[in-house]
């Protein structure tokens, strides 16, 4: 007779087999039983060998993590810069460092004392690296290619997917130099036609604002900037819009909480400003679907205007911004990049726009002096319809001080993933930092800009030349886009001919207000030339005056332009008498 010890299975399947093969009456007892202790025994197994799994996988990951913590506090504390105050770094209580808790005004005191590259602990596993150096600069942001992952949280939490500013530069490439060669391609000749529109509709929203109050600075530049970005992307259509005042009004409220909501790992779903915040975001993206839909309309009803949108060629695609980014994506995708354009593009084009008009408003002469070149190079030219803004240097050099002045952004940030980043000086940047560059303490180095570093003076971004009779002449006039340098020319031509000045572009490694490297602004010739294009056509018909009510305020010094003392004052428009 066998015993039940005898008949217990060591796998299931033998157990199944044994239990199928015997007499029901002989072993059913024993059977039962051995089943029962081979089921206990192996979950038992089968728990402890999961157990150990998870323990070993746990460990190795636990140790990996040491490991890279241990090697981020090595190489991090080669790098000069303070030793952290606590554990926790400079994260709590960032408020009380630096000037007003400014982290630019900060890192300026840090690179004074300790040279053109410091480190700053933020936590025990976040190292931020501060580049100030401008050889440094230029390595930095082209081998760091990868933005911060909280850019991605922005967008997406505000806009839903978008593959233009996701934090992975292998993501956006294609997608960044397409967008590129059509900003700086067909859009930029149609500026032309765009910029007096937008100036027309302005105009007409300023008309009815001042007639209830008084307007800021900030205000206007906001409208210009959110009129001349929503014309690029959806065409005339979007002027004739009902609903384009609303679009910028919940726009700019998702603008100021962006950031802050995107901080959270986990989304604050147990807050209700969370929820106000999201419905927000949910109206702008039906916005979206409704302007485009609009504009398709009015293409089909309008077929001999000539289209001026950024996506005029996709009218007849199933979306708009399928020739853009070059493949079929989801309307969700689509709409997030558009937004995401719209969010980015307005605001730091806005920023520009109002530090420009402050200036105006508040010096004359500023003023007068812009206006005198722009009915020049107007009244020169063979078509005045043209805004030749290219020949108008001392607007554009105007254009580019402002923007040295107040960068679009307060830092230039990268992030290092998997890569240690070496840099030929001998530093080593271990992976898993931030880097950023500082861009307003680049452009108020005196070493790079002079002694006026802090100063707002156009005139740097200008040089004196000769402009000779008998050189590139344009329909029996000189070229002014041709100039020859006062260094070199015959004593005859320098005594016959008149000196004039032209624009030099800034180094692209000293001026970052539009950043820089692999990862700078693709619209940034478009923002320039349409700025300017805009500016010409608004200061050839109107005057910019500051409310008198304003006059008697204590101005700032013309050399005290930074970006903390730049006022808003209230403005006005008073149409120029031309007869």
């Amino acid at each position: 007779m066998e015993s039940c010890d005898a008949a217990v299975p060591f796998i299931l399947l033998w157990s199944l087999i044994r239990a199928g093969g015997s007499s029901p009456a002989a072993s059913s007892s024993c059977s039962d039983a051995a089943r029962s202790r081979f089921l206990r025994d192996y979950v038992a197994r089968f728990t402890n060998a999961f157990l150990w799994v998870a323990l070993i996988s746990v460990t190795v990951f636990l140790a990996r993590k040491l490991a890279r913590l241990v090697r981020l506090w090595n190489l991090g504390n080669r790098i000069p810069g303070p030793p952290a105050p606590s554990f926790f770094g400079y994260l709590k209580g960032f408020s009380s460092l630096g000037s007003d808790g400014n982290l630019t005004g900060y890192l300026a005191t840090l690179h004074a004392k300790y040279g053109p590259i410091v480190r700053l602990w933020l936590g025990p596993m976040q190292l931020l690296v501060s580049v100030r150096e401008t050889s440094m600069i230029e390595e930095v942001l082209v081998k760091a290619e990868d933005k911060l992952p909280l850019t991605r949280r922005v967008f997406r939490l505000a806009f839903g997917r978008s593959q233009l500013f996701a934090s992975s530069f292998e993501e956006v490439h294609k997608r960044r130099k397409s967008l590129a060669a059509c900003f700086n391609g067909k859009l930029l000749d149609r500026v032309n036609t765009v910029a007096p529109k937008v100036v027309k509709c302005v105009m007409g929203r300023v008309d009815s604002i001042m007639a209830k109050g008084v307007l800021d600075c900030r205000s206007i530049s906001q409208h210009i900037a959110f009129a001349l970005f929503g014309t690029t992307l959806f065409g005339d259509a979007f002027l004739s819009w009902s609903d384009a005042i609303f679009y910028e009004e919940i726009l700019m409220l998702i603008a100021k909480d962006a950031c802050f909501w995107a901080s959270y790992n986990v989304p604050p779903v147990w807050r209700r400003r969370f929820w106000t915040y999201q419905s927000l975001c949910k109206e702008a993206k039906q916005l979206t679907l409704d302007i485009i839909q609009h504009s398709k309309s009015y293409a089909e009803s309008n077929e001999t205007v000539d289209a001026t949108s950024l996506l005029d060629d996709g009218i007849s695609n199933k979306f708009l911004l399928e020739e853009i980014v070059g493949h079929h994506g989801s309307e969700d995708e689509h709409c997030g990049d558009i937004l995401g354009m719209m969010f980015h593009g307005c605001l730091a084009t806005a920023g520009l726009i109002w530090s420009i008009l402050t200036r105006l408003a508040l010096y004359p002469e500023l003023l007068e002096k812009m206006y005198s070149e722009i009915d020049r190079v107007q009244n020169g030219s063979s078509n005045p319809e043209i805004y030749d803004v290219r020949n108008m240097h001392f607007l554009l050099a105007t254009v580019y001080e402002s923007a040295r002045l107040l960068p679009a952004g307060s830092l230039l940030q990268r992030c290092l993933v998997n890569c240690d980043l070496s840099l030929e000086t001998g530093i080593t940047v271990p992976a898993g930092a931030i880097i950023v560059v500082p861009p307003q303490l680049v452009h108020l180095d005196n070493s790079i800009w002079g002694k006026d570093a802090c100063q707002f003076n156009p005139n740097r971004f200008l040089s004196k030349a000769l402009l000779c009779h008998g050189h590139s002449r344009v329909g029996g006039k000189p070229d002014p886009m041709s100039v020859t340098s006062l260094e070199g020319t015959s004593q005859d031509c320098q005594e016959s001919e008149e000196t004039t000045f032209r624009f030099n572009a800034p180094n692209k490694n000293m001026f970052l207000s539009f950043g820089s490297g692999t990862r700078a602004c693709v619209g940034q010739e478009f923002t320039v030339h349409g700025i300017s294009t805009l500016l010409a056509a608004l200061l050839q018909e109107y005057e910019v005056r500051i409310q008198a009510c304003a006059e008697n305020s204590p101005k700032p010094a013309a050399d005290d332009f930074l970006l903390n003392h730049l006022p808003n004052p209230k403005i006005f428009f008073v149409k120029r008498n031309k007869s």
